[in-house]
């Protein structure tokens, strides 16, 4: 047996029963991938992070759902940097934000962590704003796999699909009534998923739970092994850009489009996700979504001796 240092955390949330779990397992350069499929299959949480390099200022790792290697993914993100943190692996020296590439199979994102007051590093990641477009679908039938009906969109916005690392559907709803009403075919949506090339629908409203969140959001992701996400960081940036493309959501006194998401609620598993971004005339020129994360489990993952290199 061989013994890697592993820890459990939950993004999006500073309480040990919110936010979206993502594992970080350390120092396994020398898995390949199938095998760190069957550890994330295993292991059976939204995402594993299995770092294969840190040299302070990078981080290599690859993310893995339970079914699929991801692109990229948010949340585990901020679960990653947080476990480096703490670990004391990416240092503050004395600067109050530490900045990291972080390396991916086929892309680099700018991190940057922040010596949050309450405790929590605070992370933030650089995603590359989604292409939009509209698809010729069958607006009523996902309604209904959705255990809604048509009249249950938003008369203000349209259906559109976002494409960036994943590509979203994301379906404007009327308000909170009707989030709460959603009784997922996960199923059908799994087929429905398919047809279109669909990774996650996304719905939204504009009525929030709490008062200083600007929407609320559920993301249905069983075509890459979620049912449902508690917390997703690729979604809302592709959320934020909706909104910002339909001017929602206007600029600070600084300029800056602030977002904050509320997602989780009807799962048990309230997160808070954070988004900023920065605006080159009707550009979005930098777009950014964070939050902290909490630990829940620290140990060792124990793995057969094939395993070994």
């Amino acid at each position: 047996m061989i013994s890697v240092p592993f820890a459990l955390y939950n993004a999006f949330s500073d309480v040990t029963f919110g936010g979206s779990q993502a594992a970080i397992v350390s120092n396994v350069n020398w898995l390949d991938a199938d095998t760190r499929q069957k550890i994330a299959t295993e292991i059976g949480v939204p995402a594993t992070g299995f770092i294969t390099a840190c040299d302070g200022k990078s981080v290599s790792v690859h993310f893995h759902s339970t079914l699929t290697e991801y692109p990229m993914c948010g949340h585990g993100t901020i679960c990653l940097m947080s476990r480096l943190v703490e670990q004391d692996i990416l240092k503050w020296h004395g600067q109050n934000r530490i900045d990291v590439n972080l390396c991916m199979p086929t892309s680099v994102a700018t991190v940057e962590i922040y010596n949050h007051n309450e405790g929590h590093p605070k992370v933030f990641l650089d995603i590359k704003p989604p292409s939009f477009h509209q698809d010729s679908l069958d607006l009523e039938h996902l309604m209904n796999l959705l255990g809604l009906e048509k009249n249950d969109c938003s008369d203000e916005w349209p259906v559109e699909t976002a494409s960036g690392d994943f590509v979203h559907l994301i379906v404007p709803l009327k308000n909170l009534e009707v989030m709460r009403r959603i009784e997922p075919n996960f199923t059908g949506l799994t087929q429905f998923w398919h047809e279109f090339g669909i990774q996650t629908v996304a719905v939204f409203c504009i009525e929030t739970e709490h008062p200083d969140s600007t929407l609320h959001v559920r993301d249905f992701c069983p075509a890459v092994g979620v049912a449902e996400s508690a917390a997703a960081g690729t979604t809302n940036s592709a959320l934020t850009s909706y909104l910002v493309r339909f001017g929602i959501v206007k600029p600070d006194v600084d300029g800056l489009i602030k977002v904050k998401a509320e997602q989780g609620c009807e799962i048990g598993r309230t997160s808070s996700i954070h988004s900023i971004v920065s605006m080159l005339g009707e550009k979005i020129s930098r777009l950014q979504v964070g939050g902290v994360a909490t630990k829940v489990i620290d140990g060792s993952l124990h793995l057969p001796s094939p395993f070994k290199k």
